[in-house]
Parts: C-alpha cells; sequence; structure tokens
C-alpha cells in the first residue's frame, strides 16, 4: 500500500515532524537515535510497556529505504540487546520501505495491526463536532496533567489493566498538552489527550468507558481539543487509528481525517 492521497499535501519534513511528535506525546522511557547508510535517521524509542509506539523503531523519512536492510536490522538489534529489549518496528506500507520489510520477514519477524495515520484540520474538526447548543449533563474539561479520575477511565471494567496503566505512563509522561475529560453527573466516563508540537497537533488515547458509548463523547472530547489546539495557534492536526476500527474511523471521517499513510508493527513472535 502506498501513500494516501494526503500524502500530496505533506513534505519530508511533515513526515518528519508527525514522527517526533507522537513520541513527544506517547512517551516512551527512554529513545535513542541511529542512521542507515542512506542518510535516514531512525528514531528508537525504547520501553517495557505494551503501547507499540513507545517500543517500535520508526524512520523520519518514507523517501529512501536502507541500501543494506540487513545492516540497519543488525544496527537496530543490537541497540535494543543493550536495553534488553527485543527489536520491534513501525513502518509505513511504502515503496521505499519493502526493502527492509522483506528484509525483517526473511529474518523471522511477522507484521500485524495495521494502523492509519490520519490528517486533518482543526477548524473542520472543531466545525464538525460542535457541541449541542443549552445545558446538558455532560461536562468536558482540559487540564495541563492527568488526575486519577482521567486515569481510570483507562482501567476500567473490559480494559487490560496492563495495557491501560502503561498508556497512562506513557501518556502521562508528555508535557505542554491538554488531557481532556468528559464528564457525566460529576463522574469522568470519557478522555483523551492533546498534544502540541512545532506545526502540529495531535489526538492520543481517545477512550470512553464501556458504559458510556455512543453517546456523542467522543466528538465531545474532540470539539474541545480542536479549540485548545487553534488557541495555541496551530492550525494541523494528526491521530492514528487502527485501521480496523470501524467506529473510530467513521467519527474521524465526519471530522475531516484524511488517511495519509498506513503502518504496520513488525517484530518475532513470542
Amino acid at each position: 500500500m502506498t501513500l494516501g492521497p494526503a500524502s500530496a499535501a505533506l513534505t519530508p519534513q511533515d513526515v518528519a515532524a508527525i514522527e517526533r511528535a507522537t513520541l513527544s506525546a506517547v512517551v516512551p522511557s527512554r529513545q535513542e537515535m541511529v542512521h542507515d547508510d542512506a542518510g535516514t535517521s531512525w528514531l528508537l524509542p525504547i520501553d517495557p510497556g505494551t503501547v507499540g509506539r513507545a517500543h517500535s523503531a520508526v524512520p523520519l523519512s518514507h523517501a529512501h529505504g536502507p541500501r543494506d536492510p540487513l545492516a540497519l536490522v543488525a544496527q537496530v538489534e543490537a541497540r535494543y540487546a543493550a536495553h534488553n529489549q527485543p527489536a520491534r518496528w513501525r513502518l509505513a506500507d511504502v515503496p521505499a520501505l519493502a526493502g527492509l520489510q522483506q528484509a525483517l520477514q526473511a529474518r523471522g519477524y511477522v507484521a500485524g495491526k495495521p494502523t492509519l495515520t490520519q490528517v486533518g484540520q482543526l477548524r473542520q474538526m472543531r466545525d464538525a463536532l460542535a457541541a449541542p447548543a443549552g445545558n446538558d449533563a455532560v461536562a468536558v474539561r482540559l487540564a495541563s496533567a492527568p488526575d486519577a479520575a482521567w486515569a481510570d477511565v483507562f482501567l476500567g471494567p473490559g480494559f487490560d489493566p496492563v495495557d491501560g496503566r502503561s498508556r497512562v505512563q506513557a501518556l502521562g509522561r508528555a508535557s505542554g498538552g491538554r488531557f481532556a475529560s468528559a464528564g457525566v453527573n460529576g463522574r469522568t466516563v470519557a478522555v483523551g489527550a492533546l498534544s502540541l508540537a512545532p506545526g502540529w497537533a495531535s489526538v492520543h488515547g481517545m477512550r470512553t468507558e464501556q458504559a458510556s458509548r455512543r453517546r456523542g463523547l467522543a466528538a465531545r472530547l474532540l470539539h474541545a481539543m480542536a479549540e485548545a489546539g487553534m488557541e495555541a495557534g496551530l492550525s494541523r492536526v494528526f491521530l492514528q487509528v487502527e485501521e480496523g476500527n470501524a467506529g473510530a474511523l467513521d467519527l474521524y471521517r465526519r471530522a475531516g481525517f484524511v488517511t495519509a499513510w498506513r503502518y504496520r508493527y513488525w517484530q518475532r513472535p513470542d
């Protein structure tokens, strides 16, 4: 799969900015960088948690793949092994990275969890998801740091508590963003995180407790986050969403998002 229709409006600098912004929002325990023989820089987030973005090597360019893929694989594997971590990769399905993907397959890696990087405009996102007029029982709040009620949504019934704690930790390490909460009758039931980076706002950690779904709470959060991003002087926004998440994709489509590229996670089976 090649870059999507939105890619024509994205520059190579945008791709690099989006990947850097991703790791400033979903923050690993530590991060390193290597360079391949084509001059592409690779971010190596290192984290023991479950969040794929926080522990998978990712390139800052989709224009050129390594000339010697196996040399890059060995280099990245050695860096992760130095931290007692298995090497994992987050690779866009673009022609430049096809040779690397073939090299990974030859070394026993498998690809999974296809995910879409989508881009949009904050103004369109705000206007498409306007909050209902008048008073209702939903109160949306944005804070500079997550509180216990925000974190508790990730740990509620139906969610994996280990994964939930890992996501709270990775998102909670971010600074300078906004942590959004939707409360009903004084109880937080839906949350999200807005990251603010040079040139881009980004949406992460959208989660609604199971008993409160299909009430438009995610749309209310996105509306509030769009306003916050515009107040910070930004106009563009991106997010990542699993390809099979039909409900989220429908919401993001209504908010004006389009797919820029698709990526998959590559790792060796346990």
